[in-house]
């Protein structure tokens, strides 16, 4: 697909005196033209400004537009899903998303046939209709750990990419399963996951393919991926290995009298193991808010990344294998068929009556936002690797922009992902403009943002213990109240650069739950909490987080 320019006006930070004559805005043009029309009409228009190529002190990036997205999709081409690939996309598109992967389950089935098959699919869904943003990827069982989103450009050797590498480096087809401290192929498993990244980047090195992303998920549902796992992975190729889920799917899975007395949201019912790390508290096997605990806590694994300088992105998605309250089961085998010998489960039936499940479908609760300056699959690509990232759950925000300035520069400075450079001392101004929710929610519930915070941590460089999962050096810094505010508006945050870097990053929700931060009031004032087993209602309790901005300072 050829990529496509985006105008100013497609910018979420321009008001609305700003807007075309007619008073477009891009949520506008999606709507009247279509989820992926507004792709077409978007690259018709003025070429925003390019990024300042200055070196010395301050930085400037360009205007940008955010694509919704999913990047953790299933179908029948994963053994334990349920719906058709057309089902999944018809899904994306009724609830807005503009780009989406489908991350199936790695087996000997999909090598086999299911990812070919599936990649037919895909192409004639590419073919019907350009402007959908459809990624085939891979849900990889990394060997000694978890999972992770693994996905290509489209391209000449996008499938055959997925399956040499399932084939090669998949820890459950391999047996590579171990992880468990001291035991005798730990050391060789957790060693195979990083060539598996460094075969990954390679490919992409030679041309071979025009590009991957890997992104780990769950990460704490079982508190197999240790810290120093993470960063091994992170240092083994950062421009391929380039995140995690900050928040799991299977958000629904806790709506009071759904599951059961015991069920979590995101499906983090699980305890300590003998694969688990020993060095998590028990409380890391919960979600916060509906957000992994590395994530939530301010102060804890994913801050202790950042505060090495190194940009660690999290997304949020679906993971959606089966719908809450659908009705939809799967169908029969014919006679001699299974899922190793087809790589496809046999289409589901509608049975009029609801059946299991924990997800929403993708787009209907939880959404990751990407900026972009060109519509297409490389542009989001581009973007997730840059950090231009920003996420929600339950609609809670229709647009977030977020710039970093020198107070003594004109231009617009940096936005989520970028670096500023500074002097030390300088003063420098957080500007965040939000655009409020402006219809209701799948759920038939308008939302409305409550707070925002700015939580600042220091930047202290790589870290001596590769296993350390706590920055204590961060904490919430700003609270602003904007309860009762419509629209767009934006909060202007004066910011004093020290003796050392630092980064910023943006959290906020609805107000209805929260409370002292796991690491402590002081830290956390009112940060996410864990819900009762069985009572998290995950509409009752939507949060939005942000990527980072690191500003440097010079000298430091």
């Amino acid at each position: 697909m050829t990529e496509q320019q985006l105008p100013d006006w497609a910018d979420p930070s321009v008001s609305p005196a700003d807007l075309d004559a007619q008073g477009v805005s891009r949520r506008q043009l999606l709507r009247r033209t279509g989820l992926f029309g507004a792709a077409f009409a978007l690259g018709s228009v003025a070429t925003p400004a390019l990024a300042s190529t200055q070196r010395g002190f301050g930085g400037e990036d360009p205007r940008l537009a955010y694509l919704v997205g999913d990047h953790h999709v299933h179908s029948v081409y994963s053994h334990d899903a349920k719906y058709t690939f057309s089902q999944q996309a018809r899904a994306a598109a009724r609830y807005g998303l503009d780009w989406m992967v489908f991350n199936e389950h790695s087996n000997f089935g999909h090598a086999h046939y299911g990812a070919e098959l599936e990649h037919e699919e895909i192409l004639k869904a590419r073919a019907d209709n350009p402007r959908q943003l459809i990624f085939q990827g891979l849900e990889w069982y990394i060997p000694a750990a978890e999972h992770c989103t693994v996905f290509a450009a489209p391209g000449k050797h996008e499938v055959d990419l997925l399956t040499r590498f399932e084939l090669a480096y998949d820890g459950k087809l391999l047996g590579y399963t171990e992880g468990s401290a001291g035991a005798a192929d730990t050391a060789r498993n957790e060693a195979h996951a990083v060539k598996a990244i460094q075969w990954l980047a390679e490919q992409r090195r030679t041309g071979y393919v025009d590009d991957v992303l890997v992104l780990a998920n769950h990460p704490l549902r079982l508190g197999i991926d240790s810290p120093h796992e993470v960063r091994a992975w992170r240092d083994a190729a950062p421009e391929i290995m380039i995140g995690m889920e900050g928040a799991p799917g299977a958000q629904g899975a806790a709506i009071p009298g759904w599951r059961g007395a015991t069920s979590i949201r995101g499906e983090y019912e699980n305890k300590p193991s003998a694969q688990s790390w020993a060095g998590y508290p028990a409380d890391a096997y919960l979600t916060y808010g509906g957000f992994d605990w590395a994530t939530a806590t301010v102060g804890g694994l994913w801050d202790s990344l950042l505060a090495e300088g190194r940009l660690y992105t999290i997304t949020t998605n679906s993971d959606n294998h089966r719908t809450v309250f659908d009705t939809w089961k799967n169908g029969d085998w014919p006679a001699g068929q299974n899922f190793d010998n087809t790589g496809r489960l046999p289409d589901p039936v509608d049975t009029d009556t609801p059946q299991p499940g924990s997800d929403f479908w993708p787009g209907q609760f939880s959404r990751t936002h990407v900026g972009v300056t060109r519509y297409g699959y490389r542009a989001v690509m581009a973007g997730l690797r840059a950090g231009r990232v920003w996420l929600d759950h339950g609609h809670l925000l229709d647009g977030l922009d977020v710039r970093v300035k020198r107070d003594c520069d004109a231009g617009r400075g940096v936005t989520l992902g970028g670096r500023l450079r500074v002097r030390k001392g300088e003063r420098i101004t957080l500007n965040v403009t939000v655009t409020t929710a402006s219809r209701a929610n799948p759920q038939g519930i308008l939302p409305e943002l409550a707070h925002v915070d700015v939580i600042r941590g220091a930047v202290r460089g790589p870290v001596t213990d590769r296993d350390a999962w706590k920055a204590p050096d961060t904490k919430v810094v700003h609270t602003k109240d904007v309860s009762g505010r419509k629209g767009t508006y934006t909060l202007r945050i004066p910011i004093t650069a020290g003796d050392e870097s630092f980064y910023l990053r943006l959290r906020g929700s609805d107000g209805k739950r929260n409370g002292a931060g796991y690491l402590g009031a002081a830290i956390d004032p009112h940060g996410p909490i864990p819900h009762a087993p069985g009572d998290g209602d995950p509409w009752a309790d939507t949060w939005f987080y942000s990527n980072p901005v690191f500003v440097e300072v010079a000298g430091a």
